[in-house]
């Protein structure tokens, strides 16, 4: 008898409508066996519980792929997200702790309020290339690009060579054809960069890095700004569309920001619960034969945690998650235990003022596409919209007004409450 196929956690199917698969899988209890890609199997967490214990339990699972072994086809687009590299994501133990502190002392370097202004500037030459034409696609126009520009200024990349960077990130989370080319184009743009910056350091993350006194060599250097810039700009980009995708559709932020009915904070949280930018966790690797919620598990045997399968099935207690009044903090969103995620906090201001700066000038958007025909990237890691097409009342920022027509307090423009539908 032929066995049946594994669920598949990719493809159009897939990303049109994810929750009919996780709810297929909790039926199979809290870890169920999918398929991540073509030949490519993994062990999926899909009850909240389930989903925590793996995330902090470090004794039954490691993060290094290396001693385990390796089935995933030579030619699987997968390889380039789970293979082996010098990187706080693959790491444990001390080596991670020594890789995670320098990611967090970079971090720590760039003060809210500078960042804060970098995201209101960018926020507002965007909008104003397309305010005034009544249309614009929120991802393309707007989302990929505000964290684009603040990462890119982060580590000192020309705009261009960053923008390069994220097209190839994205190549390889969505495992397309080109992930093995887009995987070795991403590397050797960062190598170029840390030679560059070796030689001749400045002020940005970048030459931080490489005089950390943690003391990375090139090869650590170019894998931590991988990680850093492309899964930090990806989540950021994604958490940023996923939100005005749910502030424009829901009539509850009609009014929202200005107004004080719901904030975009508040929508944030919701779209950490319901549909987080990052679905899916990277490899968690079984160390030695056990038995784990109740499901035998090999050692060796690649298991990822699906955030969100997990948030949507129940939280601590039992109880139905309640995503509209639940904790921002209970969500796994972000992860959970040694390998959370460093730079929740930027992320959440960038996302945050990029919301306000964008929804306090275009207060009347509408989708022109229904919710449910919206297309999603395909891909079993990120949770991300191809496109976001709106339309809107044109709008144009006024000219500064002369110093002594300034002191009657005009209104530079048009400033609205929040999103309409």
């Amino acid at each position: 008898m032929t066995a049946r196929p594994l669920p598949a956690l990719y493809g159009e199917d897939f990303a049109a409508d994810p929750e009919r698969v996780y709810a297929a899988l909790r039926q199979a209890g809290p870890l169920a066996r999918v398929e991540i890609a073509p030949g490519v199997e993994a062990v999926l967490a899909t009850d909240y519980e389930t989903a925590l214990d793996v995330l902090r339990d470090t004794h039954t699972f490691s993060k290094d792929p290396r001693p385990w072994p390796d089935t995933v086809p030579a030619d699987s687009p997968v390889r380039s997200v789970l293979a082996y590299r010098p990187a706080v994501t693959f790491a444990d133990g001390e080596t991670h702790a020594r890789y995670r502190k320098v990611i967090g002392d970079s971090l720590a370097l760039i003060g809210p309020h500078l960042l804060q202004r970098q995201v209101s500037d960018a926020a507002a030459d965007l909008i104003g290339r397309f305010a005034g034409t009544g249309r614009a696609d929120l991802v393309a126009d707007y989302a990929l690009q505000i964290p684009l520009r603040v990462f890119s200024q982060w580590f000192g990349l020309p705009y261009e060579e960053g923008e390069r960077l994220a097209r190839t990130h994205s190549t390889m989370f969505d495992l397309g054809e080109n992930a093995h080319a887009a995987h070795e184009d991403l590397t050797g743009a960062i190598r170029d960069l840390v030679a560059d910056r070796r030689a001749r350091p400045r002020r940005d993350l970048t030459s931080y890095l490489l005089q950390h006194p943690a003391e990375l060599d090139d090869a650590e250097t170019v894998r931590q700004i991988a990680v850093a810039f492309g899964s930090g700009y990806e989540l950021t980009a994604n958490l940023i569309a996923n939100t005005l995708q749910h502030m424009i559709a829901d009539p509850r932020y009609d009014r929202s920001v200005y107004a004080g009915a719901m904030t975009a904070h508040e929508a944030i949280n919701e779209v950490l619960w319901r549909n987080p930018p990052q679905a899916t966790s990277t490899g968690y690797y079984v160390r030695y034969d056990t038995t784990f919620h109740g499901v035998g598990l090999r050692a060796g045997q690649l298991v990822l945690v699906s955030y969100a399968a997990a948030n949507t099935s129940s939280r601590p207690g039992g109880a139905t998650t309640d995503p509209w009044g639940a904790s921002e903090s209970a969500h796994l969103a972000w992860g959970a235990g040694p390998h959370s995620c460093p730079a929740r906090q930027p992320a959440l201001l960038i996302a945050i003022t990029a919301i306000e700066e964008l929804t306090s000038r275009l207060c009347d958007m509408e989708q022109t596409v229904p919710t449910e025909e919206l297309r999603r990237r395909p891909g079993p890691f990120f949770r991300a919209l191809a496109a976001l097409p709106v339309t809107f009342t044109p709008w144009a920022p006024k000219a500064p007004a002369p110093p002594e027509e300034s002191a009657g307090g005009a209104p530079a423009g048009r400033r609205g409450a929040a999103v309409g539908r």
